[in-house]
């Protein structure tokens, strides 16, 4: 590797392509497996778009992104696969959109009636419907905007819902009920895909009867209570200098951190620029297998971290060590493992354990 600074987070694609075949293993029962590849891959991706191609090679026969210009981008690199946006597509980029065989999501009558009078020869939606999340989606009159799309020669290909608490039984089954209740208003035999199940969701309940496909979100990068999957992802960086801290004396900004003995401490090049904002400070990071705690105020380009005398100059540092320890440090941050991976920023660089 040749970096200005070791600092990179490495990325095991076998590892992601394994845990994608478990999961379908696992769960074989649907068709159609997006894989949700929003926000890089959640962070993990860059524009060679590596886990995107493991995951497709692993057998997600569907991609799933937040924007329009997520979905232009891996079309310019990945011309046979189909691309789903989740989320708004202004009205002036539908033609953007049919132009690159990109489906986009319609989740209101208003955003069909703002394109409606455009050449939508070739379009493709899906239509978004709100169980509950109370985000996107129509919560009634299914059949009025399905009719819509129809006469205005709108190709149906999808319906869907989002589960918003996957982890309480009652709330689940609600929103499937108004999903399934909605979907009596029309003959779904004429819609190709029908997708509920995200990954908590997927794990935690028996697939719904109507359903044929399901998306792969986070559980690809092996986050799963329930099937045991492996862990691809690490952030590191080293010690570049270490400095010996008389009683008394402090370290960084503010001088937020105060020697009561004499310290060694820890000089690494990451900071809150890279993703790891100031809340950091007090977690572990880990050296030679060893828990190290971050001190001091965690600055734009470095931080620092109480180090002792097994520890030497160039001694590598795992930021992010496994799933077990990014869930510990979401847990310490009151956060969720996704927002950890989405914050790595993109001055990080991306390094690829290649498949076998």
């Amino acid at each position: 590797m040749n970096f200005s600074r070791n600092t990179y987070l490495e990325v095991d694609l076998n590892k992601i392509k394994n845990n994608v075949k478990k999961i379908i293993n696992n769960y074989s029962e649907y068709k159609y497996y997006f894989g949700v590849v929003k926000a890089n891959c959640y962070g993990c991706d860059n524009d060679s778009l590596e886990v995107t191609k493991a995951i497709i090679d692993a057998g997600c026969n569907y991609l799933a992104v937040a924007t329009l210009e997520e979905a232009i981008k891996i079309r310019k690199k990945i011309k046979d696969i189909p691309i789903l946006v989740l989320g708004h597509v202004n009205k002036d980029f539908i033609k953007e959109a049919i132009k690159n065989e990109i489906t986009i999501t319609i989740h209101s009558i208003e955003t069909l009636n703002e394109i409606i009078n455009q050449k939508l020869e070739g379009l493709k939606v899906h239509i978004k419907i709100n169980t509950g999340m109370n985000r996107l989606g129509i919560n009634k009159n299914l059949k009025k905007l399905y009719d819509k799309c129809v006469e205005n020669d709108i190709y149906v290909e999808g319906i869907y819902t989002h589960i918003y608490n996957a982890s309480n039984e009652n709330d689940y089954n609600n929103q499937i009920s108004l999903f399934e209740d909605l979907l009596k208003e029309i003959d779904i035999s004429k819609v190709p895909i029908i997708h509920i199940a995200a990954s908590d969701a997927l794990t935690n309940y028996k697939k719904v009867k109507e359903a044929n496909g399901c998306r792969l979100g986070i559980i690809m990068y092996g986050f799963s209570k329930k099937i045991n999957l492996e862990s691809p992802i690490k952030l590191y960086s080293e010690i570049i200098q270490i400095n010996n801290l008389k009683k008394g004396e402090v370290v960084g900004y503010n001088g937020a951190f105060k020697a009561n003995k004499d310290t060694k401490i820890g000089v690494v090049p990451i900071g809150y620029a890279d993703g790891i904002i100031r809340k950091n400070t007090g977690r572990f990071v880990y050296i030679n297998e060893k828990q190290y705690r971050i001190v001091g105020n965690v600055c734009m380009d470095m931080m620092f971290v109480e180090i002792d005398n097994n520890i030497k100059l160039y001694d590598k540092v795992e930021i992010l060590k496994d799933n077990e320890h990014i869930e510990e440090v979401a847990k310490y941050l009151d956060s969720i493992p996704y927002e950890i991976l989405c914050e790595i920023s993109n001055r990080v660089p991306r390094i690829y354990k290649k498949i076998k």
